[in-house]
């Protein structure tokens, strides 16, 4: 017992270490694992408390909460990685409602045998991008699954948030008429990982859009305008999101090729692959559906924040009484946007 002892009360080694079983134990090493990792890069006033719950202050308002699991391969890729994209989804997810996200909760999942180094490295990530995003990490959960039975590490983050008092934001609240905006370029973030993954090359480098987005909903809901719809365009990209906003708000759309912006690699990556830009996961864009007569308006107030500065109006919202999402082409024609079928890129987020 001295011996077993004794090897916990060394300071973990995070350059050589790996996770082992008893990381996940609910012992010693678990204990080491959460004070020298988790408790000393997310630290809060909240996180330390060392319950099994963290007392939270008060909180006024209408709250949001949302949860999202993170299985990306790689675990790191251009632009990010998956401890920082677990911060990002659930933030925008929380603020595509309206609200100001305050704090979040992590659970991990940590094959046995994966490096400490990269476990240090993620976590630092996480603790980053929530320090950046004003947003604390106050809970979480370990646990620790055999080798060959996990791939790594797989992170579910939780997220709380409240509401602006006045502002309703929802997939069914899209009318005939109203104006689609599109935050900027689509496709960056899945072709990242993909390209990572496959160890393909290009000409110009394909770097995640990863970020979160809430400073450019709150600066679009101080300007004034009624918005109807937020939401990222995550799995699936841009045509999934937008049939489902359709289908919830029964109506169809009217999309304009030319108006949606693809980078030129991205582009020339979907080329080579035979892949459509449109159902590409996005994870630092958002999709707007506000009323037509505060379009420009919402326009202007987008491209004057540094995540929307390739903002643009894509579309309108039409009456179908079938829900139909079509697009005009750069050729003149016109075509029916479908929704994803089957898994177009696996493990993107």
């Amino acid at each position: 017992m001295n011996t077993v002892k004794s090897n916990y009360t060394r300071p973990l080694d995070f350059k050589q270490g790996r996770v082992d079983m008893s990381h996940g134990s609910g012992g010693r090493a678990m204990a080491q694992l959460i004070t020298e990792l988790f408790t000393t890069d997310f630290d809060n006033e909240y996180l330390t408390q060392g319950n099994d719950g963290a007392l939270l202050p008060p909180i006024a308002g209408r709250l949001v909460m949302s949860c999202d699991g993170h299985v990306v391969s790689p675990l790191f890729f251009a632009g990010g990685d998956i401890g920082c994209l677990s911060v990002h989804g659930t933030i925008n997810d929380v603020a595509m409602m309206g609200a100001r996200p305050l704090y979040l909760a992590a659970s991990f999942i940590l094959e046995e045998g994966f490096p400490l180094a990269d476990l240090k490295r993620i976590v630092a990530s996480m603790a980053n991008a929530a320090r950046l995003a004003g947003v604390s990490i106050v809970a979480g959960d370990t646990k620790v699954v055999e080798r060959g039975k996990g791939d790594g590490i797989f992170i579910t983050t939780t997220g709380i948030g409240v509401a602006r008092e006045g502002i309703t934001l929802s997939g069914d609240l899209a009318h005939p008429g109203d104006t689609i905006l599109l935050s900027g370029a689509i496709g960056d973030h899945g072709m990242a990982v993909l390209s990572q993954r496959e160890n393909l090359t290009f000409d110009a480098p394909i770097v995640s859009d990863t970020a979160a987005l809430h400073w450019l909903v709150a600066a679009m809901l101080d300007s004034g305008v009624k918005l109807r719809v937020l939401r990222d365009p995550t799995r699936g990209g841009l045509a999934t999101t937008l049939n489902e906003i359709a289908k919830q708000s029964g109506v169809g759309m009217m999309l304009h090729e030319s108006a949606i912006a693809v980078n030129p690699p991205v582009e020339a990556a979907c080329e080579f692959l035979g892949l459509d830009p449109l159902y590409i996961a996005n994870e630092g864009k958002l999709v707007a559906i506000c009323a037509p007569e505060d379009a420009e308006r919402l326009l202007e107030v987008m491209r004057a924040h540094p995540l929307a500065r390739e903002a643009a109006i894509i579309g309108e919202v039409t009456e179908d009484p079938h829900g139909f999402v079509q697009i005009t082409t750069k050729l003149g024609g016109r075509r029916i946007v479908d929704w994803l079928a089957g898994e177009q890129l696996p493990r993107i987020c």
